[in-house]
């Protein structure tokens, strides 16, 4: 028979394996989103063209999607090891800020050579999807 404290232990180990500080950042993004968003809706509505307030609000969006992914992490702990698990976490944090932070200062600047940055922080956001697909294959061991 089991003992169920080594269970609990050992679920709960399991769930420690992604870095505490990309599940902090996690938290963060996704509260940040919704402030911005906010922000956006009534703060910024009135003084951004309908493209610019567009652009801000698909920078919020993919902040909250992958804000959301990195607080939902450490839940495949059991599945995937924690050197997958961190560099998952790495390319999602990383497309936040170059990905959501380039359309930010490009809705509220017009700077237009922040455009080019985007399609990097995209590729990041893949990336760490193509390689959270890997970590869930190839599994915790």
């Amino acid at each position: 028979m089991t003992n169920p404290e080594l269970v609990i232990k050992s679920h709960l180990e399991a769930d420690t394996t992604v870095a505490k500080v990309y599940v902090i950042i996690g938290a963060v993004a996704a509260g940040l989103a919704v402030v911005l968003g906010a922000f956006a809706a009534h703060g910024l509505k009135a003084v951004l063209s309908p493209s610019e307030l567009i652009t801000f609000e698909i920078g919020v969006r993919y902040q909250m999607y992958h804000g959301i992914a990195l607080l939902c992490l450490p839940g495949l702990a059991a599945m995937l090891s924690a050197k997958w698990a961190n560099r998952v976490a790495r390319c999602f944090v990383i497309g936040c800020v170059l990905f959501s932070g380039s359309l930010y200062v490009l809705a509220t600047t017009g700077i237009k050579w922040f455009g080019p940055i985007t399609p990097l922080g995209g590729v990041f956001f893949i990336v760490g999807w193509i390689l959270l697909i890997v970590a869930l294959v190839k599994g915790k061991n």
